[in-house]
């Protein structure tokens, strides 16, 4: 596919998606959820992990109310089933680790789009804001699910009602996201974190994302079951055996996602 409000880079294993309507703040129009979606699927395939950001001063502003494919008028569940669904679910369900560097506005489906990676760090003027409420609907895109097993209840209540902005310092101190990094390190801080993980033992963090996800709906006996199952498909890769022999010979371990 080629991309038009979406860049997509590949190196050394890293992919990067960058939503690129800046003049926008990035906000999601048809195409670019249809190109999200795409190319989270192209990821998943192609790199050892994944990062989600935005170009220019924020990460995506959530819907473009001005997008001609989505007047005031249209069919918002269809929108949704067809549309938001497979963009969130194929961040969900990619097979590598996904960050969202989130490096600005996170707002409306904007926000929950970041909540669906496995990770989120921020720079620290960025913000979340679920601001559902003030046009009169309800948050949306997963944010119904990702935030009250985060941050609990009584918050996304709050957030959900108030839609009040979230700013990062905040989010990470109610455990709405990972970590934040003052704004002159932010690039160069999530590159090495991504870096890190395109680099580490890939079906090994295939794994924790699998088993932590299942834990949620599950007893401790089908979790237990769930992890000798997973961990059985860890102790038979070249990893581990590198994992191993690198602690005893005491030097950094060179992992090959395999």
């Amino acid at each position: 596919m080629q991309y038009e409000t979406i860049t997509y880079d590949l190196t050394d294993g890293l992919a990067v998606i960058t939503l690129n309507r800046p003049d926008k703040m990035n906000a999601l129009t048809r195409q670019m959820r249809a190109e999200i979606a795409f190319a989270m699927k192209e990821a998943g395939n192609q790199a050892r992990a994944v990062v989600l950001t935005g170009a220019g001063r924020a990460f995506c502003s959530g819907q473009d109310l001005g997008d001609s494919a989505d007047a005031a008028n249209a069919d918002l569940e269809r929108t949704l089933r067809d549309e938001y669904t497979p963009m969130i679910q194929a961040i969900t369900d990619c097979p590598v680790p996904t960050v969202a560097a989130v490096n600005g506005a996170a707002a409306g489906a904007g926000a929950n789009l970041a909540l669906a990676a496995d990770v989120v760090i921020a720079s620290e003027s960025a913000y979340f804001l679920q601001a559902f409420t003030r046009i009169g609907l309800m948050p949306d895109a997963g944010g119904t699910w990702f935030m009250p097993r985060q941050i609990g209840m009584a918050k996304a209540m709050g957030a959900a009602l108030f839609a009040e902005k979230i700013p990062a310092r905040k989010a990470e101190a109610w455990g709405l996201i990972w970590e934040v990094v003052a704004d002159a390190d932010f690039e160069g801080h999530w590159k090495a974190r991504a870096e890190y993980l395109a680099k580490g033992p890939t079906v090994a963090f295939h794994g924790v994302k699998r088993a932590l996800r299942a834990s949620q709906g599950a007893t401790l006996e089908e979790q237990l079951a769930t992890e000798a199952h997973l961990q059985g498909k860890c102790g038979n890769t070249r990893d581990f055996q590198e994992g191993v022999v690198s602690f005893l010979q005491k030097r950094q371990a060179s992992f090959e996602g395999r």
